[in-house]
């Protein structure tokens, strides 16, 4: 017996699909699996969260339902894979608070923020709040550059800590090596997999949807998310950069690296989520994890929300909508810091986890 209901039916599956065999060239769960003959609750969590949910096994599948031996592997990892996210999450106590609601509460977060910086501003200079204010220093008219810093590093901090901590657990478990260690050579590969989402293509041919014709949206979609994301945390840095060590402040002119990147960066963030939250609506049910659409939800709302308030910043920042945007864009910020370790974000830390694990498992076998 394991843990939870969802580990005890994970392991039945595992067991069938070991007997089977017919997938283990879709993806790196079957091979992984067939590395085994018993499952402990870390394996089945490592498998969970090493599928990419392509669907492919559940379409290529003879025991799949009606069948009685109801084998749909896609639905059950989808589920372990959510759980273990509040299985080791830190603190525990938050662990399954973004399970269910985590739109609604990503949403109040993100605009409680922005009443409390418009709140900010109003009493400190009533006027910046639909001034126009141009020119270097502009947006910190609406709250010190030093207090804006001092708010959003400690939320940042905690959700690195928080995330590092629930890692750690994670990795743990899984049966990593003692330590932790991990080669260059499979950290490496992991890195390549992971950077071309090579297991998200259904052996071949893409993800499978509600018609069974599959595609390759999802990978495209994913990979504007993912380089979206990095291309405005490389613009954040390097506009620190430019504060700290060259004293120039924000905004910046349209033709200057940190705006290029965190145009480029903004555009993926509002393409990106929206293609993703089409491609969920396209899925066949019987695939998904429905309990959890506060959770997936969620992480795509702000992340759309980043980028596309993000965009009409720059767009308006010489307008009198500049503060309410401003307050806006730092708002959803700061609610995608704070929910990322209890969201879907830390699916693609612990897929990459998994990755590695998988990469050292290969190294070790041949």
């Amino acid at each position: 017996m394991h843990g939870t209901r969802i580990l005890d039916e994970a392991d039945r599956l595992m067991t069938v699909c070991n007997s089977c065999r017919y997938c283990e060239g879709l993806c790196a769960v079957f091979p992984a699996m067939e590395m085994r003959r018993a499952f402990s609750d870390g394996d089945l969590n490592y498998l969970a969260n090493l599928c990419h949910a392509c669907g492919a096994c559940y379409v290529d599948c003879q025991f799949s339902p009606p069948h009685e031996f109801n084998v749909n592997v896609p639905k059950t990892l989808a589920v372990a894979r959510a759980e273990s996210y509040a299985a080791y999450a830190w603190p525990r106590m938050l662990s399954g608070a973004f399970a269910r609601n985590g739109l609604l509460i990503s949403i109040i977060a993100a605009l409680s923020m922005a009443a409390f910086i418009l709140g900010f501003a109003v009493l400190n200079d009533r006027s910046v709040l639909f001034g126009v204010n141009t020119g270097p220093g502009a947006f910190y008219k609406l709250m010190p550059h030093n207090a804006m810093a001092a708010l959003f590093s400690a939320a940042l901090l905690y959700a690195i800590l928080a995330l590092a901590m629930s890692v750690r657990a994670f990795w743990r478990d899984i049966g990593a090596p003692i330590g932790g260690r991990v080669d260059g050579g499979s950290m490496f590969q992991a890195i390549r997999d992971a950077g071309e989402l090579r297991y998200l293509h259904g052996g071949g041919v893409g993800c499978y949807n509600e018609d069974d014709r599959p595609t390759d949206r999802r990978k495209l979609y994913h990979h504007l998310t993912f380089y979206g994301f990095l291309l405005c945390f490389v613009a954040t840095s390097v506009a620190t950069l430019y504060h700290y060590l060259w004293g120039r402040e924000a905004p910046y002119p349209w033709w200057d690296l940190p705006v290029v990147l965190g145009t480029l960066g903004g555009i993926g963030l509002i393409i990106g989520p929206i293609g993703l939250f089409m491609a969920r609506m396209q899925r066949d049910p019987a695939l998904l994890d429905e309990s959890r659409y506060g959770m997936d939800v969620g992480f795509i709302a702000m992340l759309f929300l980043t980028g596309f308030t993000g965009m009409l910043l720059l767009l308006l920042r010489e307008t009198g909508a500049m503060g309410p945007l401003l307050a806006l864009h730092l708002g959803a910020v700061f609610a995608l810091f704070i929910t990322m370790p209890y969201g879907k974000f830390v699916h693609g830390i612990y897929r990459f986890a998994a990755l590695v694990r998988y990469a050292q498992e290969r190294r070790t076998a041949a």
